[in-house]
C-alpha cells in the first residue's frame, strides 16, 4: 500500500521551502535522515573521494513500497505529513518531500530496496531526475541509495565545490555529528574502502563519545541529566579546565536532530561565568526532548534553526542545571608532578628568554606519514651563545627594587599628542595588583603603569613573528611526549595544515587511530601548555589545501595572537630580575605601547593631574 503522497498546494506554499543540495555533505545528510526516519537500526555510509563521484547509504529500515518508488522522487512529496496542520506535531527529521527530488535532478541515482511484507525487492535508476531503468531485485530487507556524478549536469554549481579537503571536512563533520544525535543506531562511516568509525548502536551516549573522540575527550566531561513536566535534558559539559578555542565543540540536538542554537551556547558560557579563561569557550554534548508544539522547525531549508516557543524557561533551567553541577563536581583539575631535574614545569613564569641548555632548531619533515628514522636533525645551540644573546651570563649584575634603569630614547606612537619620552631615568618603585608595574620618571614628574600581561604579549609576539620570518623558530625536544587524541576531521586538518605547524617549531608524528604525538615544541610556548596551544592553533585553523594561499599570512599571525595566551598573566608572581628584563625588551619591540589585540601596555599619570585630583592645583 501506498505511504508516499504528494501535498497539497495549501501546505506547498506555507512550507519553509528550497532545499539546495549544494555540496556531498548536504546529500549525505538529506539521505541518512530519511534512513532514521525509516526506522533504521543500523546505518553504513561509504564515500568516495570526497563524495562528488560516489556515496552510498545502506540501511535496514522499512524500505520503500514498489508503488511508492516513482513518486518519491517527484517534488513534494512525502510520508512525513498530509496537512499543514501537522507542521506543528512533526517529529521526523524530514517532512518537506523535496530531498530525493533535488538529489537525483543533479546527479545519477540507484535505489535498491525491499519491504518487510514483500519476498522481493526493487531497483530504480534515475539520472537528471528521470527514471531509466526500473526492476525488481533479490535484496535484503531496507534500503540502498548510490549518488554518483553529483553535479553532472549542473557545472555551475559544482564550480561553487570549495577544494576536495574542505569538502571532506564537511562530510566528516556531518556524518559526526548524525551519530552523535542517534546513539540508538549502529552508525559505520567507511571512507576510500577504510572504516573510520563504527558506534555500536546500544542507546549509551558515552560510548558514542568514546569511539568519536577517545577516552581523555570523554573523560574531561560532566554527565547532566534533567527532567521536568515539559521536557528531558542529558547530556555533557566539559570541566572549566577542558576548553577549546572555538565553539565548534558545541553539539546541540533537539528531539536527535542536530540544531545550531546561539541561545543554548550563550546560555552554557553563562553559566560557567568566570570559570572558562578569556576567549575560551566549553565543550558541550546536549540532548533536549520537547514537545513538537514546543518548537518550530519550518524556519530554513537545512532545519539546523528551530524556534523555542519558551525561551526563557527553557534558558534558565538550562542555566541552573548547568551551573549546579558545576558547583557539585569536583573542577579542580589534577596536577602531575614531575621531579626531574631538567623539568622546569616550576618556570614557567619566567621570562621568556630563560631558555634550557639542551634547545634545537624545529624544522620537521615535511611529510606527514613519515618514518620514525627519518626525522629531522635537531641542530644544538651553543648554551654560551645563548645566554649572550639573551643577557642571561653577566653573573654579577645585582639589581635592586629601586634600580634605575637607563635606555634609549623611545619615540611615543600611541600616547598623547606623540610626544618623545624619555625613559633615560625610570626608576622602578613597586607592582600593583599584583599585575601592575609602577615606574616613576622624575626627570618628567610622571608615573608610569605597564601592564605586565600585556607588556610580555607584545614581546613574545614580536619574537615569534621575527623568528618566523627569519624560519629560525627554537624548538624544545619533550621530555615526555604528549600524545594526543584527535577526531577524524581534526586529524585531517593537521595533515592538510602540517607546514605551519612545522613553522611554528612543533615536531608531530602520527600515533595510530587519528592521534597524534608531540615530540618537540616552541620555546616560546612553554612546555607545559603544549597540549593545550596545539589545540587552540588547531581549532583557529581555517581548512584548506596544503599549499600557501593569499591569506597564509593573515592566518599566521591568527597564530601568534594565539600564542600570547602563554605569556605572563595578571596575577603572576615575578622579581626585579624579570620586571628588569620585561620593560627593557618591551622597549626593543617595534610598537611597545599595545599588545597584539591593541589593547594598551603602558599609561602615564603626570603629577600635574594628580595634583589636580587633590585639588593641590
Amino acid at each position: 500500500m501506498s505511504k508516499i503522497k504528494i501535498l497539497d498546494d495549501n501546505t506547498i506554499n506555507k512550507i519553509a521551502a528550497g532545499e539546495i543540495i549544494e555540496r556531498p555533505a548536504s546529500v549525505i545528510k538529506e539521505l541518512v535522515e530519511n534512513s532514521i526516519d525509516a526506522g533504521a537500526t543500523s546505518i553504513t555510509i561509504e564515500v568516495k573521494g570526497y563524495g562528488k563521484n560516489y556515496i552510498r547509504v545502506t540501511d535496514n529500515g522499512t524500505g520503500i513500497e514498489s508503488d511508492d518508488l516513482e513518486i518519491a522522487f517527484m517534488r513534494h512529496t512525502t510520508s512525513k505529513i498530509n496537512k499543514i496542520e501537522d507542521l506543528e506535531k512533526v517529529v521526523s527529521l524530514g517532512f518537506r518531500g523535496e530531498a530525493l527530488a533535488s538529489i537525483s535532478a543533479v546527479s545519477q541515482v540507484k535505489v535498491i530496496t525491499k519491504t518487510d511484507n514483500n519476498l522481493i525487492g526493487n531497483q530504480i535508476i534515475l539520472q537528471g531526475g528521470k527514471i531509466i531503468n526500473k526492476e525488481e531485485v533479490g535484496c535484503p530487507k531496507g534500503t540502498t541509495i548510490i549518488v554518483t556524478n553529483l553535479f553532472y549536469n549542473t557545472p555551475v554549481r559544482a564550480k561553487f565545490l570549495k577544494s576536495e579537503s574542505k569538502e571532506t571536512l564537511k562530510v566528516n563533520d556531518i556524518i559526526y555529528k548524525l551519530a552523535l544525535s542517534n546513539p540508538n543506531i549502529s552508525f559505520k562511516y567507511i571512507k576510500d574502502n577504510k572504516i573510520i568509525f563504527k558506534t555500536r548502536g546500544n542507546a549509551d551516549e558515552e560510548d558514542v563519545i568514546y569511539n568519536l573522540f577517545g577516552r581523555n575527550f570523554l573523560n574531561s566531561l560532566i554527565k547532566i541529566n534533567y527532567k521536568n513536566h515539559n521536557f528531558l535534558i542529558k547530556g555533557f559539559v566539559s570541566e572549566p579546565s577542558f576548553t577549546r578555542g572555538n565553539r565548534s565543540h558545541q553539539y546541540f540536538f533537539v528531539n536527535n536532530r542536530y540544531v545550531k542554537s546561539n541561545l543554548l551556547s550563550k546560555t552554557i558560557e553563562s553559566a560557567y561565568g568566570t570559570l572558562l579563561p578569556l576567549n575560551r569557550f566549553p565543550v558541550a554534548i546536549l540532548y533536549l526532548f520537547i514537545s513538537p508544539h514546543e518548537i518550530d522547525v519550518n524556519i530554513h531549508p537545512t532545519k539546523t534553526e528551530i524556534r523555542f516557543r519558551s525561551e526563557k524557561e527553557i534558558s534558565d533551567i538550562i542555566y541552573n542545571v548547568i551551573k549546579d553541577i558545576l558547583k557539585k563536581s569536583d573542577i579542580i583539575p589534577n596536577i602531575n608532578i614531575n621531579n626531574n631535574k631538567n623539568n622546569n614545569c616550576e618556570n614557567q613564569i619566567n621570562f621568556i628568554d630563560k631558555i634550557n641548555t639542551e634547545t634545537n632548531y624545529g624544522k620537521s619533515s615535511n611529510s606527514f606519514l613519515v618514518e620514525k628514522n627519518n626525522k629531522i636533525k635537531h641542530e644544538k645551540l651553543d648554551k654560551v651563545k645563548i645566554e649572550k644573546d639573551f643577557n642571561l651570563s653577566d653573573n654579577n649584575a645585582t639589581y635592586k627594587t629601586k634600580q634605575i634603569v637607563n635606555y634609549s630614547l623611545i619615540k611615543e606612537n600611541s600616547l598623547e599628542n606623540n610626544q618623545e619620552i624619555s625613559i633615560d631615568n625610570i626608576q622602578i618603585i613597586g607592582r600593583l595588583f599584583s599585575t601592575y608595574i609602577l615606574a616613576e620618571d622624575k626627570l618628567n614628574a610622571v608615573l608610569y603603569i605597564i601592564d605586565q600581561h600585556a607588556a610580555h604579549e607584545r614581546i613574545m609576539f614580536e619574537k615569534l613573528k621575527k623568528q618566523l620570518e627569519n624560519q629560525i623558530i627554537i624548538s624544545q625536544q619533550m621530555l615526555v611526549p604528549e600524545i594526543i587524541n584527535l577526531t577524524f576531521n581534526e586529524y585531517k586538518k593537521v595533515e592538510l595544515n602540517l607546514e605551519i605547524f612545522n613553522k611554528l617549531g612543533f615536531t608531530i608524528e602520527p600515533f595510530g587511530n587519528y592521534s597524534v604525538i608531540l615530540r618537540s615544541v616552541p620555546v616560546i610556548f612553554n612546555k607545559p601548555n603544549a597540549k593545550k596551544l596545539f589545540l587552540d592553533i588547531l581549532d583557529n585553523l581555517e581548512s584548506s589545501d596544503n599549499k600557501f594561499e593569499s591569506n597564509y599570512n593573515l592566518r599566521l599571525e591568527k597564530i601568534m595572537k594565539l600564542a600570547c595566551t602563554s605569556s605572563i598573566k595578571a596575577g603572576d608572581k615575578i622579581d626585579e630580575l624579570e620586571i628588569s628584563n620585561l620593560i627593557k625588551e618591551l622597549f626593543k619591540t617595534e610598537n611597545p605601547y599595545t599588545c597584539p589585540h591593541g589593547r594598551p601596555t603602558i599609561i602615564k599619570l603626570t603629577q600635574f593631574e594628580l595634583e589636580k585630583k587633590f585639588k593641590r592645583t
